[in-house]
């Protein structure tokens, strides 16, 4: 019986989707107990041949592919929730690879945490072209979102959620709680996002406990044109404007911009730790999602 599904939403990332499922090919949880369903959100390259390729080479896996025509991912998720068999829910995206116990770390979890409705897992940022010497552990999270908070189950740290790419659920509450809100999140290459963060929110604001699951990995895999000044200054200015959005649809506008003004001196102060490359990066960062922020306003 299947009781896992996990979800993959992709547009026009064959290459990307083929290697991550290569990694979810090889996992532990037995055949028979979990299933695999790629959202195909809109895709015009060769995403539905290579994928019926990598299907009929694995005829024992529960694999198949969902064409979703409106684009934008938080579409492709809720078709995701709603097309899903499992009682339980996983979700990755298509630039990423998990380990081999993923599933049944999951599984695990929410068969000794019956009251517990979400999770998330361990995030490891992967660079096949190098780590660049200007990163640090605060311009990583817009680009990577690392995440690691031990080595137990445990609540997730106040003020963290999980990242969108390692998220798991109960279908049932999660379908009660509205799934995500379509009006966020990335829409072809455009770089706006904060769906997971908004339904992360509203499940705090029902009163949910948010778990983290140390043993359900995923590798988040950056390529070198997501390094480049401009990637990265487009990517920084949509973090703000994300954060506008949802501070909108919850009414805490004024919240946010007295944060974002906490956050410049929190930033120049860690300037004068840092290296000049690390601490402009840094500022850059600070710039851009306050220029987000405060678009339109």
């Amino acid at each position: 019986m299947i009781r896992i599904s996990l979800i993959i939403p992709t547009h026009n990332r064959a290459d990307d989707l083929i290697r991550a499922l290569e990694s979810v090919a090889v996992q532990t949880l037995a055949a028979d107990e979990w299933e695999c369903v790629v959202i195909d959100n809109a895709s015009t390259d060769d995403t539905p041949r290579r994928f019926e390729e990598f299907r009929t080479a694995h005829p024992t896996l529960h694999l198949r592919r969902v064409y979703e025509p409106q684009a934008g991912v938080s579409y492709a998720r809720n078709r995701g929730f709603r097309e899903a068999v499992g009682e339980l829910l996983a979700s990755i995206d298509d630039d990423e690879r998990v380990n081999p116990d993923f599933l049944k770390a999951y599984l695990h979890f929410f068969d000794t945490h019956p009251h517990a409705i979400v999770a998330g897992g361990r995030i490891i940022a992967e660079y096949p072209a190098g780590r660049p010497d200007w990163l640090s552990k605060f311009t990583e999270m817009p680009i990577a979102n690392p995440m690691h908070f031990g080595d137990t189950v445990r609540p997730f740290p106040r003020g963290r959620v999980p990242g969108g790419g390692n998220m798991a659920f109960r279908r049932r509450e999660a379908l009660r709680y509205k799934g995500f809100d379509v009006t966020l999140g990335r829409v072809g290459r455009e770089l706006i996002g904060g769906e997971e963060n908004d339904l992360f929110e509203r499940m705090l604001k029902g009163g949910e406990t948010i778990w983290y699951v140390p043993d359900a990995v995923m590798w988040h895999i950056i390529p070198q044109r997501k390094l480049s000044q401009e990637y990265f200054r487009r990517l920084c200015r949509n973090v703000g404007i994300s954060q506008q959005l949802r501070a909108r649809i919850h009414h805490r506008l004024a919240t946010a911009l007295f944060r974002e003004l906490l956050k410049w001196v929190a930033t120049l102060l860690l300037c004068c730790t840092m290296s000049p490359r690390k601490s402009s990066k840094l500022l850059v960062m600070r710039y851009e999602i306050s220029r987000g922020l405060l678009r339109k306003l």
